[in-house]
């Protein structure tokens, strides 16, 4: 992402989860979870964390998880460690998605979750993603896409410098990078779960 966009999020922190945003995030994360499956002292990665809710609920709800989140945006970070309701489980770390500044084979799954439209480079960073996930490893992109009728698979939005990918393209995104699907979920109106899993 751009340092105007990191800018962006850093300012955005201390007011991400005001009441609007909070129930968005959490109705879609309620759906999400409706499809998530973890080994019961699973190790998971949330790319674009954010304040952290999402691995939050997964530590509520797995009491053995172990859970990294990664985000580019320092302030954004402050959040989750402030708010974090398991500090001995969950870790954050300052990152790029492009170049994660973690191990090969570390996580059972991982999670995007409104987040992947931001990213200019998606091969690259589907292709670091299948680097840090165990062979067999499952990754959940949750994010808006493109309608199938419109006959796009991707939408590159200049003005906002954002990305959008149709179910179809996301299919061709994962057999760019050692990925295959496995299912499509419309979670909130145009939000769209894709379940991948990592090819070994």
């Amino acid at each position: 992402m751009s340092f105007s966009k990191r800018n962006l999020f850093n300012r955005w922190a201390p007011f991400y989860d005001l009441p609007f945003t909070s129930v968005f995030y959490q109705a879609v994360h309620k759906r999400l979870l409706e499809f998530v499956e973890l080994p019961e002292a699973g190790q998971v990665l949330d790319l674009g964390c954010g304040t952290g809710k999402l691995l939050k609920r997964l530590a509520k709800r797995h009491p053995q998880l172990m859970g990294t989140g990664l985000d580019f945006a320092d302030d954004m970070l402050q959040q989750a460690r402030q708010q974090s309701a398991a500090p001995d489980r969950l870790t954050y770390v300052q990152g790029g998605t492009d170049t994660i500044p973690l191990p090969d084979d570390q996580f059972d799954a991982a999670f995007c979750t409104i987040s992947f439209l931001h990213y200019a480079n998606a091969i690259a960073v589907l292709h670091e993603i299948h680097r840090v996930l165990k062979p067999g490893g499952q990754f959940y992109l949750a994010d808006y896409t493109l309608p199938q009728w419109s006959g796009q698979t991707a939408l590159h939005v200049t003005q906002a410098d954002v990305h959008f990918y149709s179910p179809t393209g996301r299919e061709t995104l994962a057999q760019e990078t050692g990925f295959q699907v496995e299912g499509h979920h419309y979670l909130l109106g145009p939000v769209l779960l894709t379940v991948f899993r990592a090819e070994a």
